[in-house]
This record gives structure tokens, C-alpha cells and sequence, in this order.
């Protein structure tokens, strides 16, 4: 199934620093194709925090920063 990111969320994310946490995960998710509504329900965030998250805006709380590389070495591995 393809959750089709926008052209605009590829975008953004593309121009973010690939340093952030959020960055990253963004980008594993949009080539692996990966909805935002299962990482947000994975994460127990909102689907805007996610794409918040992708495009740089903002970046995952200290306390969330082991899941998020949880479920990141997660889907490097499917």
C-alpha cells in the first residue's frame, strides 16, 4: 500500500538538516514508505508532531529520543 507523501513534505524534508533526529526519521519512513499514522501511534504522538518532526520544525523530546531510535533501527531492518 503507498501512503503517496506530498511533494511538499518531500521537499521540506529534504531541505532539513539530516542531523536532526526527526530529519532522519523522516526520511526512513518516506522511502520506505511508512504512514504517519503508524509511527505516530507507535511513538503515542499525533500524526502533526510526526510531521513536524519530518520537516524539521520540531524535534523529538529528550525523553522520546530512545523510541524514536528504536522503531528507527526498526525499519532499517524490515
Amino acid at each position: 500500500m503507498s501512503y503517496g507523501y506530498s511533494a511538499k513534505l518531500v521537499k521540506l524534508n529534504k531541505q532539513a538538516s539530516r542531523k536532526l533526529l526527526g530529519v532522519r526519521l523522516g526520511r526512513i519512513c518516506i522511502a520506505n514508505d511508512v504512514a504517519v499514522s503508524q509511527v505516530a501511534y507507535e511513538l503515542v504522538v499525533s500524526r502533526q508532531t510526526i510531521y513536524n518532526w519530518f520537516t524539521g520544525a520540531t524535534n523529538p523530546h529528550p525523553d522520546l529520543t530512545t523510541s524514536v531510535k528504536k522503531f528507527l533501527a526498526e525499519q532499517l531492518r524490515a
